[in-house]
């Protein structure tokens, strides 16, 4: 599933095509993908002003007092075309801008959602009203992990990949940052020093920083808005290595399962 970095990836490369344009034209081809989806209709003639990230969920912004909200799930793309192009295969949604290009979105599995929310109260819907801080924000520091983690017997992955305590650290990012700051993933995230928390909370924004600037995690499905696959997955110091040597320390990288999803970590480099 596409996590913040990709999602900022994809929000990097759509605002400079879509902010400004006017929608000429939204066609829906179902009726639902996840959930019903909104009445695409009420976009017609209404102009992108802005188009932010929150969590996993892209913003886009209207004149109209209205918000597009979009989640990708696990498979859904955007790509923008020219309006000629014919629909292709898993095409859901297409938005016709004035300008002659259009907004395409595909989805082969259909996990992905959208809904037309009221951009003032927008917050305080429940897709959002729950999150807590973004991990790049001035709100996500260490006097917050430490706060968060104290006398806390929950393993500090646990902690770090709930989107109640910080949005968008998610599997891939919490094995990298748990690798560099040294920590093990099973860690009682109670008994682990000021100091250690305090690193990676740095660590995990390098890494989000460093997965941003490579464009993201290729992972199955995901591709940039440009159609061109993120490259962050070659810096993979932890994830996904499993039996191989550590790139530090030489030893093997092990596996285990934590709340049903894969942990990769080097037990000699993090205790």
């Amino acid at each position: 599933m596409p996590e913040l970095p990709e999602v900022e990836t994809v929000r990097s490369g759509l605002e400079p095509v879509l902010v400004g344009r006017t929608i000429n034209d939204a066609i829906c081809y179902r009726q639902s993908l996840r959930y019903p989806l909104p009445d695409f209709s009420k976009l017609t003639g209404s102009k992108i002003t802005s188009l932010n990230r929150r969590s996993k969920y892209l913003l886009f912004a209207l004149d109209d007092g209205q918000t597009l909200v979009w989640h990708l799930g696990m498979t859904g793309q955007f790509h923008v075309l020219p309006g000629e192009d014919a629909r292709a295969k898993h095409e859901h949604v297409r938005i016709d801008l004035h300008d002659g290009q259009s907004l395409r979105y595909r989805d082969a599995r259909r996990f992905g959602y959208a809904g037309l929310l009221a951009s003032d109260t927008l917050m305080s819907h429940a897709w959002f009203a729950g999150l807590g801080p973004e991990p790049l924000g001035d709100e996500f520091h260490s006097d917050y992990l430490v706060g968060l983690c104290k006398a806390r017997k929950a393993p500090i992955k646990t902690i770090i990949m709930d989107a109640t305590n910080v949005v968008g650290v998610g599997n891939i990012y919490a094995a990298e940052s748990l690798f560099r700051a040294g920590i093990h993933p099973a860690r009682a995230a109670g008994r682990i020093s000021k100091q250690r928390l305090a690193m990676l909370v740095e660590v995990i924004r390098q890494v989000l920083r460093e997965a941003i600037e490579a464009g993201g995690s290729t992972i199955s499905d995901f591709v940039k808005a440009d159609g061109k696959p993120g490259y962050f997955a070659h810096s993979f110091q932890v994830y996904g290595r499993a039996d191989k040597s550590c790139l530090r320390c030489g030893k093997v990288i092990k596996r285990m399962t934590q709340a049903g999803r894969s942990s990769f970590y080097c037990p000699h480099c993090q205790r």
